[in-house]
């Protein structure tokens, strides 16, 4: 790995019942901090139902995170494309890659909350039915096309974008993958990145990491397309502290409301951990293989594991969640942007271990440097003492 990237994926999660307003101020702060932090960039999710997942509009929220930030990248953590007209989802985002200067990605999936496809009249089924079909006519778009289309939900009469993306050619695309080929099959078939969402919050889907990339490279090869694992992001789970035993500790503060949100409320039964008490839960993350609690070594260890188990991949996505108070979960962030991400940059020899080999190299001559000082000391102190006589 040249230079593993590092992000985060926001849903977010925030408990219901809590001042919505301070929670996406949370939100906001958050990607603040990421950016002073070096991370490379943050993906944020649309949902419109549950009480849980607060953000309505990824690119809204997008355009107020950019004017706080600086280097980080931002990116529709997907937007649902089957609620939406295509020809405006490829004219915010092109609109957003200008107000940003390149900062701009576009996640695209079906919609994960089924509360929000039925207030629009649509099954799971047909909402992944209609994100084929949404996708490529976006990436027509974007490429330039004049597109006239039909589908369930809209028709398009000689759409063509006004404004080009302003990154040449165009900003990053990517597709969401959950356990199932779809994704990684749209991925590779349009020669757009893959987002691996429940690739590594399952250990159906862990298992499943390295067949990922296969259908992407076999449908990019079948459609006469280019793809690089550079465009690979999988997402992950993390709370980092000082220790394991206050790594626990902390969690204790939400991560039972977000095991009973996947548990309850969101349809998602990969993440239904037997039993129920929190140090099941805590087993759970750490032994099915889908996340770390503990310590930096242990999230060191956890990549790593990713890594192996998949091939090699672009980007490590942390989940956002509420797992520890703000003060506990800043510090996570903190300690894994400067023990974990080192480990993971600069080539055959990363950041971190250039650092460790220059203490080594300094500590294996520190008798002869520090001989070699004193030597200095003794012979300018013995030259002054020269130049005093011969003045007097």
């Amino acid at each position: 790995m040249d230079r593993l990237r590092f992000g985060t994926f926001l849903a977010p999660f925030h408990p219901a019942g809590q001042n919505p307003t301070l929670a996406l101020q949370r939100d906001l702060e958050l990607i603040e901090h990421l950016d002073r932090c070096g991370y490379d960039e943050a993906w944020i999710g649309e949902h419109h139902s549950a009480g849980t997942e607060l953000i309505a509009s990824p690119e809204i929220f997008i355009a107020a995170a950019a004017e706080r930030t600086r280097r980080i990248k931002l990116g529709t953590g997907v937007t649902s494309i089957s609620y939406h007209n295509p020809l405006w989802v490829a004219e915010r985002m092109v609109l957003l890659d200008h107000l940003t200067r390149g900062r701009t990605m576009l996640g695209c999936g079906p919609g994960s909350l089924p509360t929000d496809s039925m207030m629009l009249g649509l099954t799971p089924t047909d909402t992944r039915e209609l994100l084929e079909v949404d996708l490529d006519i976006i990436m027509r778009l974007l490429r330039g096309e004049t597109v006239t289309e039909r589908t369930r939900t809209h028709e398009l009469v000689d759409a063509k974008l006004h404004l080009r993306p302003y990154t040449e050619p165009c900003f990053d695309v990517a597709v969401a993958g959950v356990a199932s080929p779809t994704g990684p099959r749209m991925a590779g078939s349009h020669g757009v990145g893959l987002l691996s969402i429940g690739a590594t919050l399952s250990k159906d889907g862990f298992d499943a990491l390295a067949h990922h990339w296969n259908v992407v490279e076999e449908r990019a090869a079948h459609h006469g397309q280019q793809v690089s694992r550079q465009d690979w992001r999988l997402v992950g789970l993390m709370h980092i502290a000082e220790t394991r035993e206050q790594a626990y500790k902390d969690v204790e503060y939400g991560i039972e409301s977000w095991f009973h949100y996947f548990q309850k409320t969101a349809a998602f039964p990969q993440m239904a951990a037997e039993g129920g008490d929190l140090r099941e839960m805590i087993d759970f993350i750490n032994e099915a293989g889908v996340g770390a609690i503990g310590t930096v070594e242990d999230a060191r260890a956890q990549v790593q594991r990713l890594w192996d188990q998949s091939g090699g991949f672009g980007c490590m996505l942390l989940l956002g969640h509420e797992w520890a108070n703000p003060e506990a979960t800043k510090r996570s962030w903190e300690l894994i942007a400067q023990h974990v991400m080192p480990h993971f940059q600069g080539g055959a020899r990363s950041h971190a271990q250039q650092t460790l080999d220059a203490k080594e190299r300094a500590r294996d001559k520190r008798e002869d440097y520090a001989a070699a000082q004193m030597q200095a000391v003794a012979t300018m102190t013995e030259r002054y003492e020269q130049e005093k006589t011969g003045q007097q």
